[in-house]
């Protein structure tokens, strides 16, 4: 059931591979909603995806950028207004890659280009691409710039590997940049901590099965699908919170808070 809670906003949306991944869940969210926007990914990405299928299904453009590389935001943000017809009132970061874990590299014995090339594509991008906003001046008055997190930020997952570090830093970049943006602009930067889902890029995760499925034995309301994160997305981009910022939300069906369950406790008892 629709409300029409984005009637009439606009944004841009990172990240959509494919269904399975939020940002392809939030935008056709977003478009139910009646919300308009632009699709955005790495060209390399949109060459594995099927992005051209959700541009088709939600009558929305694409514009190719690499997240990392200034020049491809600043032309990114400014066609977006273009092509939308005024300023932003939506962004939604939903970017993650780590290499040492592509390459099966440990925690203990990263490549050190390639964590940094990680952390650029699932952290440093987060602040390029609220920089160029913010200096572009881009965003309408009580817009929201939500990214997507995970518990790893907080807790030890051992094969999340430098991943998790690249969230830590992710959430940091959305406090202290939404610090800038509520002061200047009233504009809100939150994050939200997803439970484990079973995406493309998080199912190249190491025991990313085993994540998810002690999640669902922990949580008291079970794992939050990806489609529920979409759904709070569209809540945090709407008029309904618009005093809501510099806050990591957990999506994750209660499991943030627990401490043991009873059914992790009968697996031991067995």
């Amino acid at each position: 059931m629709a409300y029409n809670l984005l009637k009439g906003k606009r944004g841009i949306i990172f990240g959509a591979l494919d269904e399975n991944s939020i940002a392809w869940k939030t935008a056709e969210q977003v478009h139910a909603e009646g919300g308009s926007f632009v699709l955005t990914n790495a060209p390399i990405a949109m060459r594995m995806g099927q992005i051209n299928e959700l541009a088709n299904k939600t009558n929305s453009e694409i514009i190719p950028a690499d997240a990392t590389n200034l020049e491809d935001l600043e032309n990114l943000i400014s066609k977006s207004m273009e092509i939308l017809g005024g300023k932003l009132d939506f962004v939604l970061h939903s970017i993650g890659m780590s290499v040492n874990v592509r390459k099966g590299k440990a925690y203990t014995d990263q490549n050190y280009s390639f964590t940094h090339k990680g952390w650029d594509v699932s952290a440093g991008s987060f602040h390029k691409v609220m920089q160029v906003i913010y200096q572009k001046d881009a965003m309408n008055e009580w817009g929201s710039i939500v990214a997507l997190t995970y518990m790893a930020a907080q807790r030890v997952f051992p094969d999340y590997n430098d991943m998790a570090d690249n969230k830590a830093y992710l959430e940091s970049i959305a406090r202290s940049f939404g610090y800038f943006f509520g002061r200047d602009k009233n504009v809100r930067v939150n994050t939200i901590s997803q439970s484990p889902t079973p995406t493309t890029a998080g199912q190249g995760v190491k025991g990313f099965d085993g994540f998810i499925a002690y999640a669902e034995k922990m949580s008291p309301l079970g794992n939050a699908t990806a489609l529920d994160c979409a759904n709070y997305t569209v809540a945090m981009f709407s008029d309904l919170t618009k005093r809501v910022t510099l806050q990591n939300l957990y999506n994750d069906g209660g499991f943030s808070n627990m401490g043991v369950s009873n059914e992790v406790m009968e697996t031991f008892m067995k």
